[in-house]
């Protein structure tokens, strides 16, 4: 399993996500609303490690966090052999600088992937994982009428994928 950093969205963004899951499992698609833990919740990766020092979650805990704006955008699809459905979180300066500096406190951990590193990195919230390529159009189809729209990331969350929980990291300014 990873240990990872996420960015969280507000409760309108994440109902907005968690609709469009729904939208492709009612449409007998893949969907990662299957997913039945109570900490899956729509987020945004910004940094993973295959373990994460406890020096540097308390480095996390030392990072200063407000929250922001985003924009969530246009569908997009990862990969080609197990194909990943995504929404695209539009780039900006502020969430840009915060994946960096987030991605610098990580970095030294072992099992950091290269997607992820800062001019690498394509944010984003998954919708749906290993879709077969001869649905990949109708889930498309599902969720691309939606449009653009606003949210806010408020925290930072640390996931412990071996132990499968989440807490807070950053403190609010």
């Amino acid at each position: 399993m990873v240990q990872s950093v996420e960015l969280l969205v507000d409760d309108a963004a994440e109902a907005e996500i968690r609709r469009q899951w729904t939208l492709l499992a009612e449409a007998g698609l893949p969907s990662v609303s299957a997913k039945a833990i109570e900490t899956h919740r729509p987020h945004i990766t910004i940094a993973v490690a295959r373990q994460i020092w406890p020096r540097i979650d308390h480095a996390l805990d030392q990072l200063i966090f407000r929250p922001f704006p985003v924009r969530l955008g246009g569908v997009l699809v990862f990969g080609a052999r197990h194909p990943i459905l995504v929404r695209l979180v539009v780039p900006s300066e502020q969430l840009l600088a915060l994946q960096r500096r987030v991605y610098d406190v990580v970095s030294p951990c072992p099992g950091a992937p290269a997607n992820l590193r800062p001019d690498a990195w394509t944010p984003h919230i998954t919708l749906a994982r290993r879709v077969p390529v001869r649905q990949l159009g109708a889930a498309v189809h599902a969720v691309a009428a939606d449009s653009d729209f606003p949210a806010t990331i408020a925290g930072i969350r640390r996931w412990d994928g071996d132990q499968r929980r989440e807490w807070p990291v950053a403190r609010g300014r």
